[in-house]
């Protein structure tokens, strides 16, 4: 009987909330109830009540302008190489405006100086999901899969960001140098340290571990090496080609 009255009072409570402040009580009495009966019903309207709480305090904070300020501070550290300090002002301005993608651009590159890949990774594709059509999302992507040795994921990065921005010099610098180190791979110029580093990350990438077991792909690798006639055949599919091309790129198959 004390834990329904304690739910019917939340319940009310619940229905005159205005601000994120008035949840407290209705999460107080919901907490109340449990300890007196765990309910299901209670448990899920205790939920809610947190969500609405946490929704509201996300509007009560929203403000662009203080985020335009915070966006700034963080670019005055970025500028000063004091990182840290300029992830603080920009996860600031995120919070002051979830739906500013520099601010995620901004936090990305930061990240990246501070060799934070994964964390710069997710704010780059967080960033392009907010603008699909802002160039800096892209090459702030590209940028970390290039650090992360990952041409040509950052190859087809750079070229996405060309289809909405084509002339941005960024985006041109970076496919230039993703080709650079791709035609290292073709033409067999990378030194023993960076064959062990490519092919052992390849080995870790899933669709290179696919197309190395899958029947089709073995048989051209073995017609390459002992059946010129059968691999020059292969050669012509484009497919094949492709999936060649990255077993070169990740140092599994090396050209002379």
């Amino acid at each position: 009987m004390v834990a329904k009255a304690l739910t019917r009072k939340g319940t009310a409570l619940g229905k005159m909330a205005k601000v994120s402040k008035d949840y407290e009580p209705v999460i107080e009495t919901y907490q109340k109830a449990l300890t007196e009966h765990r309910n299901p019903d209670t448990l899920k309207r205790l939920n809610e009540a947190e969500r609405a709480k946490k929704e509201l305090e996300q509007q009560e904070y929203f403000d662009p302008a203080i985020g335009d300020e915070e966006r700034e501070k963080g670019n005055q550290f970025f500028k000063e190489q004091k990182y840290p300090d300029a992830v603080r002002h920009y996860t600031e301005a995120i919070k002051r405006n979830p739906k500013d993608p520099r601010a995620y651009s901004n936090r990305a590159a930061c990240y990246t100086k501070l060799g934070a890949m994964p964390e710069g990774l997710k704010d780059a594709e967080k960033c392009i999901e907010l603008d699909p059509t802002f160039s800096k999302g892209y090459s702030r992507k590209g940028a970390v899969q290039f650090f992360m040795k990952e041409y040509d994921n950052a190859m087809e990065t750079y070229q996405e960001g060309l289809k909405h921005d084509p002339n941005n010099q960024e985006l041109l610098d970076g496919v230039r140098r993703c080709v650079q180190q791709i035609n290292k791979a073709n033409r067999g110029d990378l030194t023993p340290e960076e064959l062990k580093e490519r092919q052992a990350k390849g080995m870790q990438d899933p669709e290179i571990q696919n197309i190395l077991t899958d029947p089709v792909m073995r048989q051209v690798l073995s017609d390459l090496q002992e059946n010129p006639a059968a691999a020059q055949k292969h050669m012509q599919n484009p497919m094949i080609m492709n999936k060649i091309q990255k077993l070169i790129s990740s140092g599994i198959v090396q050209m002379k």
